[in-house]
């Protein structure tokens, strides 16, 4: 095995196969759904009741097809979307609760590979900073899917609206109302909550590849990048 599991006390391979890109994508996925297994596990040795439990599981199983879906059916939607925004100079990436971490995920990826100055924030911490750059020319990508804070990343996004900021929206499949508030909206399945920063990451990435490939960059090897860091 490799160092890392050679020096742990325990550990979880995530089975993805080789990654090749020098970004990696779907080691994050895996990386992720180990994560969620164990939750679930840790939860049933707590508290977690067996039909919670069976009903996570499920969902969980759900999964692979559902990305899929995401995949073939944002595709064009977010290729369009990279077409209309591949000169921005700068983009905010925006999520609240499970999502946040998604929102950075987001803004790295652009970053890497398109090398667009991008950065993902905690949608409740706009007001510290973020919302004095928002203008016509600063675009936000909002991850808002229907979830239990849905109302308050409505409200973020009231916020840069009114500062005349371009928004895309990722967004629960069925929200029309979304439409009404923002210039773009990217679609993904509906999962449960917890399960959601797995579908939603899928079409930040892709939007990463399409804007670096409409950039004419190396996706694959993006400059002064590496696969392993040797340095601290």
């Amino acid at each position: 095995g490799s160092s890392v599991a050679r020096e742990t006390d325990a550990g979880v391979y995530n089975h993805a196969g080789p990654e090749i890109s020098v970004a990696s994508t779907k080691a994050f996925t895996s990386q992720l759904t180990v994560l969620a297994l164990l939750t679930l596990f840790l939860g049933r040795q707590r508290d977690l009741s067996l039909v919670t439990g069976q009903r996570i599981a499920k969902e969980i199983s759900l999964l692979p097809q559902l990305v899929k879906r995401v995949l073939g059916e944002s595709q064009q939607c977010v290729k369009e979307l990279a077409e209309k925004y591949k000169d921005a100079k700068n983009f905010l990436y925006i999520g609240r609760k499970y999502n946040f971490p998604i929102a950075l995920e987001g803004a790295i990826k652009l970053k890497e590979i398109s090398y667009v100055h991008a950065e993902g924030y905690g949608a409740g911490e706009m007001k510290h900073g973020p919302i004095a750059l928002i203008d016509e020319n600063f675009p936000t990508l909002a991850i808002c899917p229907s979830d239990s804070v849905y109302e308050k990343m409505i409200s973020n996004i009231e916020e840069i609206r009114a500062r005349r900021g371009p928004i895309i929206a990722l967004a629960t499949e069925g929200n029309e109302d979304i439409k009404n508030l923002v210039g773009d909206v990217i679609y993904i399945p509906k999962t449960l909550e917890m399960l959601t920063p797995i579908l939603a990451v899928v079409p930040l990435q892709l939007f990463a590849y399409h804007m670096a490939v409409l950039r004419g960059c190396d996706v694959d090897k993006p400059r002064n990048l590496a696969k392993s860091v040797t340095v601290e």
